[in-house]
């Protein structure tokens, strides 16, 4: 079980997010847990110097470009990208130096799967470069997987028959718990079980880890098969549940 480090990129600053607020309807709908004074590159030479992989950069709306590219230079190789991801863009973006490029709104429409698009994908940059990101919410008994920002819901749910669908075309899955994302109040114990016994190859979860306790319960409850981003809870973001330094502690004895 690693930890992954992060990189929230909203109108070209580093920021912690609640995820559930963003929309369309305006800034005031957004709730901002964290907004940085330094810039992305900052984040990514620090990762780079603590020896951290597969973390990811994420652009939040429009006007992250320019920081998501200066982060990515800061750490070649070292880091993901996702927000807008599509085949015309994606050869830009490993050229900056991501280690693969993350996408989710692309390959769906209507809230549906196309799987022409994720076939594009996959023959424009390889599944050894390609994150799928099923971040998801959940109605009823069952996580559904949402995109355009987590504001719309698809007709996809979270199943050992959805991530073995999925996982023919990429390398890795990205999974956020919209729900409790940013909340730091918990994480979303359900989902992490279940994606422990369905997920077919490495997948991240990320969602209301508030202390270094969560991190153990994911390890308990994701049978070790899991790995783990942190944001809003972080003394690096701002927040007091847990230290940068003691989550790098965890991922150095999980080596």
């Amino acid at each position: 079980m690693k930890f992954r480090p992060c990189i929230d990129l909203h109108e070209g600053r580093v920021k912690q997010i609640v995820g559930s607020t963003l929309s369309d309807s305006g800034p005031e709908e957004l709730k901002t847990n964290f907004s940085a004074d330094k810039p992305s590159s900052w984040y990514a030479e620090m990762y780079k110097s603590d020896g951290l992989t597969g973390g990811h950069v994420i652009m939040l709306g429009p006007g992250n470009k320019e920081a998501a590219a200066s982060a990515l230079q800061a750490y070649p190789g070292g880091l993901q990208i996702g927000g807008g991801i599509n085949p015309e863009n994606a050869a830009y973006w490993l050229d900056q130096g991501a280690s693969a490029v993350i996408v989710t709104s692309y390959v769906f429409k209507d809230g549906k799967v196309y799987e022409e698009r994720l076939a594009e994908l996959t023959k424009a940059v390889g599944s050894n470069r390609l994150v799928i990101d099923l971040s998801c919410r959940k109605r009823g008994f069952d996580y559904f997987v949402v995109t355009d920002r987590w504001q719309k819901f698809t007709d996809v749910t979270i199943s050992r028959e959805s991530l073995k669908f999925f996982s023919r075309y990429c390398s890795e899955f990205l999974i956020h718990a919209v729900d409790v994302e940013g909340k730091c109040g918990g994480i979303a114990e359900d989902l992490v079980a279940d994606l422990a016994r369905w997920t077919p190859i490495p997948t991240t979860y990320a969602g209301g880890v508030k202390n270094i306790d969560d991190l153990y319960r994911i390890k308990k409850l994701g049978q070790g098969r899991l790995d783990v981003t942190i944001g809003s809870a972080l003394d690096i973001f701002g927040g007091t549940g847990i230290k940068y330094s003691e989550a790098l502690t965890f991922h150095r004895q999980e080596e």
